[in-house]
C-alpha cells in the first residue's frame, strides 16, 4: 500500500524534473495547469486528502491537443468517482487512495476511469511505508536511486540519434524563439540549456478521475495510487508497494492513451526491484508533522556506523538547503562510486553535513 508520500520540489522544479518524451522521442519540458501550481504545496509528509503534482496527457483537459503531450496537474490524493452523488467527498464509505491494480476491472470506481484512459503518473520525491516490529511500526522512505544519471527524460542519445542543436535549425532569432518555445527546453543566464541534475522524482502509475459537486462548484479531479505485490527487496517491509515506472517510455506509454489501449497498459504494472531505502523516525507517523527531520535516516543499531550509501548521502546533501528557490542543482557529493545498498538495520547513524544542518535554528519547514 501507499499511504504517506513526500514532494519537497517548488512548482517550477517539479515542472523541470518531470520532462517526458513524445512519441517521436521528443523532450519536453510540461507547464502546469492553469491555476494548479497555487493548489499544490511542498511537503516532508504528504497524506491522503491533499494535493500532489500529477502527470497527464493535456487531451484530457483540451481535445484538440496531441495525445503524448503532457501537462502537470495539482490533484487530490483519494479518488472521488464521477458518478459519487454526496455533497461531500468525505462521506464516502470505503478509501480509494489505493487501489489494487490485479482487481481494477472488478470495481467500477477504477474500471470506468481505466476504460476511459483515465491514466495519470504521481511525482513525488519518495513514499513512506511501515514495517511491523511486534507491537511497534518501524517507517522507511522508500525512493529511486539518487546518482549522477539523468533524471526522467534525459536520458543521453547515441551521436548517431541527436537531435542538431536549436540554434542550427534557425536562420534567424524569431525562428530561433518560435523553435525554442515549442521545444519545451530552458535556457539559464549563460545560455546553456537548462537540465534538472537534482532529486530523481519517482514516478507512480495512478488513475485519475473528474468529480462534479451537486452545489455547482468548480469540478474537483482527484487520483489513486496503483499498487502490485512487493519487489524482493521491500516484501521485508510490506507485501505490497505502489506500480512505479521506471525510465521515460514506460511513463509514455502509460500515459499515451490513444496508442497504448487500457488491457496493454496493465502490463506496465509490475514490482521494480531498483528502489533504495533507509529507515526514518516515528515522528513521521504523525500527519501534523511537516519537517526535514521526516525524511532524516536513523540508526536502528547505535553501535554500528555503516558507511553511507551514494543515494543516503546524495539525499543529505539535497536536503541541506536552505529552501528550493536556493538549492544547487548538482550535489557537492561524490555519487561517482556505486556502493552495496546494506541491509536494513545497517543505515546510517545521521551525521557530518546532514546532522550540522539539521541544527541550524534558522530552518523553517514548510508546511502542507
Amino acid at each position: 500500500m501507499c499511504g504517506r508520500t513526500a514532494c519537497t520540489l517548488d512548482p517550477e522544479e517539479v515542472s523541470r524534473a518531470s520532462r517526458y518524451a513524445t512519441r517521436g522521442g521528443r523532450r519536453r519540458q510540461p507547464r502546469w495547469r492553469d491555476g494548479d501550481a497555487d493548489k499544490y504545496r511542498p511537503s516532508y509528509n504528504k497524506t491522503p486528502q491533499s494535493f500532489s503534482p500529477v502527470l497527464l496527457s493535456q487531451r484530457h483537459f483540451d481535445k484538440d491537443a496531441p495525445v503524448d503531450e503532457c501537462v502537470v496537474a495539482a490533484m487530490r490524493w483519494g479518488l472521488v468517482p464521477s458518478w459519487f452523488r454526496e455533497s461531500d467527498p468525505r462521506k464516502m464509505q470505503y478509501s480509494t487512495s489505493n487501489c489494487r491494480s490485479d482487481t481494477l476491472l472488478e470495481k467500477k470506481s477504477y474500471k470506468d476511469p481505466l476504460l476511459k484512459g483515465q491514466r495519470c503518473v504521481i511525482l513525488a520525491d519518495g513514499f513512506y511505508e511501515w514495517r511491523r516490529q511486534g507491537k511497534e511500526k518501524q517507517p522507511f522512505f522508500i525512493y529511486f536511486p539518487q546518482t549522477q544519471t539523468p533524471a526522467l527524460g534525459e536520458e543521453e542519445r547515441d551521436e548517431s540519434d541527436a537531435e542538431p542543436p536549436l540554434e542550427e535549425k534557425a536562420s534567424n532569432v524569431e525562428e530561433f524563439l518560435t523553435i525554442l518555445l515549442c521545444s519545451g527546453v530552458t535556457y539559464g543566464k549563460e545560455g546553456e540549456r537548462n537540465k534538472w541534475t537534482g532529486w530523481r522524482l519517482l514516478t507512480i502509475a495512478g488513475l485519475f478521475d473528474c468529480w462534479n459537486p451537486p452545489g455547482g462548484e468548480e469540478p474537483i479531479y482527484t487520483y489513486t495510487v496503483i499498487t502490485v505485490d512487493a519487489s524482493p527487496n521491500l516484501q521485508d517491509i510490506h507485501n505490497r508497494m505502489p506500480a512505479v515506472l521506471d525510465g521515460e517510455d514506460d511513463v509514455r506509454r502509460w500515459l499515451d492513451f490513444g496508442e497504448v489501449k487500457s488491457l496493454d497498459a496493465l502490463k506496465l504494472l509490475q514490482p521494480t526491484n531498483l528502489l533504495t531505502f533507509h529507515p526514518v523516525s516515528s515522528m513521521v507517523n504523525n500527519s501534523r508533522n511537516n519537517s526535514p527531520e521526516c525524511l532524516q535516516p536513523v540508526d536502528l543499531q547505535a553501535n554500528q556506523e555503516p558507511k553511507p550509501t551514494a543515494s543516503s548521502k546524495m539525499m543529505m546533501s539535497w536536503l541541506k538547503s536552505s529552501s528550493p528557490s536556493k538549492r544547487k542543482e548538482k550535489s557537492t557529493c561524490d555519487t561517482t562510486t556505486h556502493e552495496p545498498q546494506p541491509r536494513a538495520e545497517e543505515h546510517p547513524k545521521p551525521s557530518g553535513p546532514l546532522m550540522n544542518w539539521l541544527q541550524r535554528t534558522s530552518k523553517k519547514a514548510r508546511i502542507n
